[in-house]
């Protein structure tokens, strides 16, 4: 895990939210938002949390193949293949 270095206290936040948001824009790092010292939220720009929901959907999707193997359920090799470039197709779109 990397260690986190965009840690503001909520007061910050508050204080110049303009400029932590453009920050969140250009960075792929999430922000850390603290209150009373202690770690409170989490933020991210809209770019950062879609790239972390696809790479979870294709987790859950690897998942779910290794369930299926494990239970005997497949599909050949041509067929997966298919669906793999309609996938990736979709999401250069």
């Amino acid at each position: 895990m990397k260690k986190l270095s965009n840690i503001v206290p909520v007061s910050d936040l508050r204080q110049d939210a303009a400029k932590l948001l453009k920050q969140l824009q250009t960075n792929e790092e999430p922000l850390i938002i603290t209150q009373r010292g202690r770690a409170s939220a989490v933020m991210l720009g809209v770019e950062a949390y879609e790239k972390l929901e696809h790479e979870k959907e294709i987790l859950r999707l690897l998942a779910k193949g290794e369930k299926e193997i494990e239970a005997g359920i497949g599909y050949d090799l041509v067929t997966v293949l298919a669906e793999a470039d309609v996938f990736l197709n979709k999401d250069s779109l």
